[in-house]
């Protein structure tokens, strides 16, 4: 049986890479499997990030039209909830997420990479939400989070035309946040990864919920969530080892312990 997902933590970073050859096309049972290791990652107190990654040659190519064509309104109706819950599902991860992004990430493998925090691609990589082409529209959470990420007159322009961008393009765009050789993407993830596992785990916890929650909410509300999340971290361990390492060594000299 084909494994679909796999997981793999090392050293505080939990890799979880997309495996169902050739073009890693997103079906109901990877979308749950997905989803299940989404959630034990989230679990895990020896995890501080994660990588996603569809390995080498492609990210995800997208949803698995043979699945959906012959689809009802109905069926499709229960079948995208199951899609955005699965999406949503390494949105929802409190640790940092980093998507190394080589090849083709279109439609659903395009809305996947918006779910991560911070996104690598080869320099072969291309990127896009296609969906118009086939007379429906992104399903995955595409309209909503490219928008917010790019801006919705440059979202609009992507998603209306259903084109494919290069990694060059995309980085114009801030689609991704960085582009390096195909060779060197996942290395560079990882040590990405790595630098943000060593990190204060709750701090950075907190930074997340607060800016993504704060995106959904108007400023006031999105200031009550900042002021409840930075006073809790004067409860950690992590803020004392921060705040006594300053005092006495300077910034950016904390050996962190995640407590």
């Amino acid at each position: 049986m084909e494994p679909l997902v796999t997981l793999h933590v090392h050293d505080g970073v939990a890799t979880l890479r997309i495996d169902r050859p050739p073009l890693n096309a997103l079906n109901e049972q990877l979308l749950d499997r997905l989803r299940a290791l989404a959630a034990e990652v989230d679990r895990r107190a020896d995890v501080g990030a994660v990588v996603l990654t569809g390995g080498p040659k492609v990210f995800a190519a997208g949803a698995d039209i043979k699945e959906i064509a012959a689809r009802s309104y109905a069926e499709m109706a229960d079948a995208v909830q199951h899609l955005q819950d699965g999406f949503s599902s390494i949105a929802r991860i409190r640790v940092p997420v980093v998507a190394a992004i080589a090849g083709y990430a279109l439609g659903g493998g395009c809305e996947l990479a918006l779910c991560a925090d911070h996104r690598v691609a080869a320099s072969n990589a291309q990127l896009g939400l296609p969906e118009i082409l086939l007379g429906v529209i992104p399903g995955g959470g595409g309209t909503q989070r490219l928008a917010r990420l790019i801006g919705p007159a440059r979202a609009k322009q992507l998603i209306f035309s259903g084109r494919m961008l290069d990694a060059a393009e995309a980085l114009e765009l801030d689609l991704v946040d960085e582009v390096v050789a195909p060779e060197r993407l996942e290395a560079h993830a990882h040590a990405w990864a790595d630098r943000l596992a060593r990190g204060p785990r709750h701090a950075l916890r907190a930074a997340k919920e607060a800016i993504d929650r704060g995106l959904d909410t108007d400023l006031e509300t999105g200031l009550a969530i900042e002021r409840a999340r930075f006073a809790t971290l004067f409860a950690t361990e992590d803020r004392t080892i921060g705040m006594e390492s300053f005092a006495e060594h300077g910034l950016g000299k904390a050996r962190f312990v995640g407590g």
